[in-house]
């Protein structure tokens, strides 16, 4: 008799699992889940050493936790990243991963678009101008001073994928004009939307607002250094919403304190959640948001939905709907 399907999910950000629990209860499978981000990657084997499907959401999988998977099928990560995954360990392994890079577009492209507006109106700022003119009696908008009119301003778009031409769209009549940087995207996608592309130093050298949306890999790494951040306008703006490490958080403390650029908006960090110690605290040129940009109700949703679809579909024999490495699942 062929094994029960059996699912364990490594660590989850849900209140509870009792939907997941109900949901896969009628799909027949024994069903296991916990909070392993913090433990040792010892405890994490012993849990989901005999899983045939993993969810995970933080948990690091490494090369030497993959390979000591014993009956692992399917690998789900819980979200639209994946750089906790060792994915040629999964490949060499002939094990797909999936993963959810739709289930949040909407609202990545919406908190992108909300700093954006913040940075280019000064919202923030214009807190500390109400409360220092109402305790005095009398205006002063030093603190917000210059100020300039989006239209007509040009806006960088770094990674036209998914959330990229969301916020393109988005965006699309408030009157900017648009730099777009993705030597990935297909002519036939670029003739869709309706764009013409760049390369990195056009698009640093002439935005007034860059806002990044590429995945992490080697290649974009740190690719907001001091060397493209020494490119930048000086009234321009950099705002960050894809993952922390596509910027060096030293080189950009420094071009803030410096003044080399007007200012950022940042809701994902290297090390999460940040140090108290963190270069960028304390400085009055930037927004900070606590990686938030993925959050609505309706995307927690999603992504429950989605996640349980696919194990549905792998019990059935068909692929996921999204696969990273997808060259695994040839002949399958």
């Amino acid at each position: 008799m062929a094994d029960r399907i059996k699912v364990v999910v490594t660590d989850y950000i849900e209140p509870d699992m009792k939907w997941e629990e109900e949901q896969l209860a009628k799909l027949g499978v024994e069903f296991a889940h916990y909070q392993l981000k913090f433990r040792p990657m010892e405890e994490v084997l012993e849990k989901i050493r005999d899983a045939h499907i993993i969810v995970v959401n933080m948990v690091k999988m490494p090369r030497e936790l993959i390979e000591k998977l014993e009956k692992c099928r399917l690998v789900i990560r819980h979200g639209a990243g994946y750089d906790n995954v060792d994915v040629d360990a999964l490949s060499d392994r002939g094990i797909p991963l999936a993963y959810m890079p739709d289930y949040c577009s909407d609202e990545v492209a919406e908190q992108a678009i909300a700093l954006l507006f913040a940075c280019a109106r000064k919202i923030v700022w214009s807190r500390k101008v109400l409360d220092e003119s109402s305790a005095r009696g009398q205006w002063n908008f030093d603190d917000v001073i210059p100020m300039y009119r989006m239209k007509g301003k040009t806006l960088g778009i770094i990674g036209c994928g998914r959330i990229g031409s969301l916020t393109y769209l988005k965006l699309k009549h408030f009157g900017f004009n648009f730099l777009i940087c993705d030597p990935y995207l297909s002519q036939r996608r670029v003739d869709a939307l309706g764009i013409s592309l760049v390369d990195h130093e056009t698009l640093f050298r002439n935005s007034d607002f860059i806002t990044i949306h590429t995945p992490l890999n080697d290649e974009t790494r740190h690719m907001v250094n001091a060397n493209t951040l020494a490119m930048m306008k000086p009234t321009a703006y950099i705002i960050n919403t894809s993952r922390g490490p596509m910027v060096n958080e030293n080189d950009l403390a420094e071009a803030l304190r410096s003044k080399k650029i007007a200012g950022a908006a940042i809701d994902v960090f290297e090390k999460e959640p940040p140090d108290p110690s963190h270069p960028l605290f304390g400085l009055d040129n930037v927004i900070l948001t606590p990686h938030l940009s993925w959050y609505s109700e309706d995307a927690g949703w999603s992504i429950r939905e989605k996640i349980v679809e696919d194990i549905g579909r792998n019990i059935a024999g068909q692929p996921p709907r999204f696969c990273v490495n997808s060259s695994v699942l040839e002949g399958k």
